[in-house]
């Protein structure tokens, strides 16, 4: 008998050693509760199980109560998981929400919710489904709405002074209103109004034909203080055509560094998938340049409300947010100067660029493109040879070798370099080659000198001399921009090219805007063009802020920089520039260069001038040229003497 109780004793602490074994290993409900989170992140429960109805059927509501927030979905946390103390098959998820209603890239609508959850048969954890666990409000039939309201104006873009550059102006919408156009004559008051404008007749008027019998179809947009190409006594002319004020985001004139500030309109869908709920179909949004790249802090933040809006058509608001304006992004340009480097280039029919910096500084004043770059951002991100010019750096690397500027140096008709046959422009002065001081050479840009140099310049320090004077050196611009490219190794004829700016060298008329300033100021310069932007996502290179830096300031020193002025001065003096003496004020000192480029023969070329005077570094550039005295020359000179002077 006491056998068999202590036999009973094993059995019935062994059943409750097992039944609490079970209950050991059954899964905790807090998987289940992050798979759920995970899941209302992104309008897809697939991942969780329900205690009624299926994953498909959920979503299908969840989509039903999300549809009126357009594309904003909420980032969703595991707050806390509490078991219930009484029932081993229950539990409560609290849920954490995080909503950015607004698309300024911050949660600001923030609530708890909760989701019963029950364990299966099986042991998994099951949900208790209802609109409650979305917003605690919701019920069956309700949905939540977001509606924008309250739109603020757009931040204007600035100059350096802090006066706009770019901001809303005064407009005319012209189109055709189709109320007020007379019975039968709508065909025809489209092709009139179409005509007028330079539009297509046939596919304005299908246009016009095609919108509800409401519409206002518009034609074009014209600044109200243009005069023509459409006025507005043409326009009431025509029955049913109408010019409407309103505003749009516009520089000063259209051409007004057109490819650096870039355009204001209807945000395109490419813009809108992108903006991860900040755009929707309709707003307002930078299409290109700075407006593009800042249009987040331009833009500021619209109102919001978000409402819910039951079945029957009630609405009860549960959030409002007040509208934020933008900030406005101010740069560092020169409005003067920039009209003025327009001008010049006005009438040049191939890409060509200006670009002026204060060295004192390394504020950019003008980022001028010319027509024929089409649009295209020549000044800041072309990418050239720049034949002679680059022999600032050479001489640099000359200097750095015991060269004086009146040492003498070998300046033949011609010179062949492992084969390759390299001459002095057409036209170059008999009386400047021979045996002749380096300043002389530099004046005259004497090929064959600095090719010379080659045994006693490597390819390695000719590229820390260019970097010495900026060149392939980036820094925070606050845009894209090219700064240059020179390999640290080249041998043969591809070092004796590099050593009078051709074979791999690569710059931009910024990046020899940037040589002139730091030969200027005597350190190199780092150039910069916003001064408080934050840029959107990773668009401004080499990154998103917008303080100018550069690693080091360099090694060039103030006598090397003082050596390099006074050759740049003799190019004006007695070299391939002579006109820029003409230009009135401080002295002018400047390099030519020409580079040769495509496989024509004669090889088509293009021109550089980089010139000097008072706190000013100017580079030109004109894509297909002559010679840089010839075609670059005139320009400079046009540019440094429409300059204001104190």
């Amino acid at each position: 008998m006491g056998k068999n109780r202590a036999t009973v004793s094993v059995l019935a602490a062994a059943l409750a050693f097992t039944l609490v074994s079970c209950s050991a290993d059954k899964p905790a409900p807090d998987d289940a509760a992050a798979e759920l989170a995970r899941g209302l992140s992104g309008a897809d429960v697939s991942g969780s199980a329900f205690t009624a109805g299926t994953a498909a059927e959920v979503n299908t509501e969840l989509e039903t109560l999300l549809a009126g927030m357009g594309p904003v979905r909420p980032a969703v946390t595991v707050a806390s998981v509490d078991e219930d103390p009484g029932d081993d098959d229950a539990a409560t998820a609290r849920l954490a929400y995080a909503w950015d209603v607004n698309g300024d890239s911050t949660p600001d609508w923030n609530y708890e919710s909760t989701a019963p959850l029950r364990r299966g048969d099986d042991g998994a954890w099951l949900v208790e489904w209802s609109p409650s666990v979305l917003f605690d409000s919701l019920q069956d039939g309700d949905k939540l709405v977001r509606t924008a309201n309250a739109l603020i104006p757009r931040a204007d873009i600035l100059d350096r002074n802090g006066k706009p550059l770019m901001g809303a102006r005064p407009v005319l919408r012209i189109g055709i209103s189709k109320p007020d156009v007379p019975e039968g004559l709508q065909a025809t008051s489209a092709a009139a109004l179409a005509e007028l404008a330079g539009l297509d007749p046939a596919a304005y008027t299908a246009q016009v034909e095609a919108s509800g019998p409401e519409a206002f179809v518009e034609a074009i947009v014209q600044r109200a203080e243009a005069e023509g190409p459409v006025t507005v006594a043409d326009v009431e002319a025509i029955p049913g055509a109408v010019a409407l004020p309103s505003e749009r985001v516009l520089a000063p004139t259209r051409e007004f560094a057109r490819a650096l500030l870039g355009t204001v309109g209807e945000a395109t869908a490419e813009l809108i998938e992108n903006s991860e709920g900040r755009l929707a179909p309709g707003d307002t949004a930078g299409l290109s340049g700075l407006q593009q790249q800042y249009d987040e802090q331009l833009r500021g933040s619209d109102g919001v409300e978000i409402t819910v809006e039951s079945a029957d058509g009630a609405s009860t608001s549960v959030m409002t947010l007040d509208p934020e304006p933008g900030t406005s992004l101010q740069t560092t340009l020169d409005p003067g100067l920039q009209t003025l480097a327009e001008s010049v280039l006005a009438d040049e029919p191939s890409a060509s660029a200006i670009v002026a910096i204060q060295p004192s500084t390394g504020e950019i004043l003008t980022v001028a493109n010319g027509p024929g770059s089409e649009g295209q951002q020549t000044a800041l991100l072309g990418q050239y040879p720049p034949g002679s010019t680059f022999k600032t750096a050479t001489a640099l690397a000359m200097l750095r070798t015991g060269t004086t500027e009146e040492t003498t140096v070998q300046c033949p008709a011609e010179l062949t370099v492992d084969g390759r046959r390299f001459a002095n422009v057409p036209g170059y002065p008999a009386a400047a080659t021979g045996d002749i001081p380096l300043r002389t050479a530099f004046a005259n840009s004497c090929n064959t000198a600095f090719l010379n140099a080659r045994d006693s310049v490597s390819q390695q320090n000719l590229a820390a001399a260019a970097a010495d004077l900026g060149i392939g050196v980036e820094a925070s611009l606050g845009t894209l921009a090219f700064f240059g490219s020179v390999p640290a190794a080249a041998e043969g004829t591809a070092h004796a090219a590099s050593l009078i700016g051709q074979g791999e060298i690569l710059v931009s008329p910024l990046a020899m805007a940037v040589a002139g300033a730091s030969i200027s100021t005597g350190e190199r310069v780092a150039p910069s063009l916003i001064r408080n932007g934050t840029a959107d996502g990773d668009s401004a290179a080499p990154s998103p802020d917008t303080t100018s830096s550069a690693a080091a300031p360099g090694n060039l020193t103030p006598a090397e920089a003082e050596s390099l002025r006074q050759m740049m001065r003799a190019v004006v003096t007695e070299g391939g520039v002579q006109m820029l003496g003409e230009v009135p004020g401080d002295p002018v000192l400047a390099k030519t260069g020409t580079a040769e480029f495509g496989s024509e023969y004669p090889p088509q070329t293009h021109a550089w001038v980089l010139a000097l005077q008072g706190d000013l570094a100017v580079a030109v550039f004109v894509e297909q040229g002559e010679r840089g005295s010839t075609s670059g020359g005139p320009l400079m000179k046009a540019f440094l003497e429409g300059v204001p002077r104190g």
